[in-house]
């Protein structure tokens, strides 16, 4: 079982989705996406199901960075598998990049 110290070691940011490209060496459908975490983070890469350019969304952005067929997927994207496919968690207004979640 995870413990609150557990949690406590991830670093989960607001990014906006800058860029998304499609990926079609991807095993499962998904994209190739730029994330905005601000300033002191910058932008980073990953790969999702989604394609919501200027979305805001919560990443965790302290994992290594995973290869993804040729691409480095250096944040994970949170979100949630659902009936309508990949439903992305955002904040419920628009707040700074690199705000952390807490």
């Amino acid at each position: 079982m995870a413990t609150f110290d557990d949690f406590q070691k991830l670093d989960m940011r607001v990014g906006e989705i800058t860029k998304v490209e499609e990926f079609p060496k991807a095993r499962k459908p998904a994209y190739k996406l730029w994330v905005d975490f601000g300033e002191e983070i910058g932008i980073k890469q990953s790969s999702a199901q989604i394609t919501d350019c200027g979305k805001q969304v919560i990443g965790v952005v302290n994992f290594p960075p995973i290869k993804v067929a040729d691409f480095s997927s250096e944040v994970l994207v949170m979100g949630t598998y659902s009936e309508q496919g990949a439903v992305l968690i955002e904040p419920q207004q628009r707040v700074k990049k690199g705000d952390r979640l807490g």
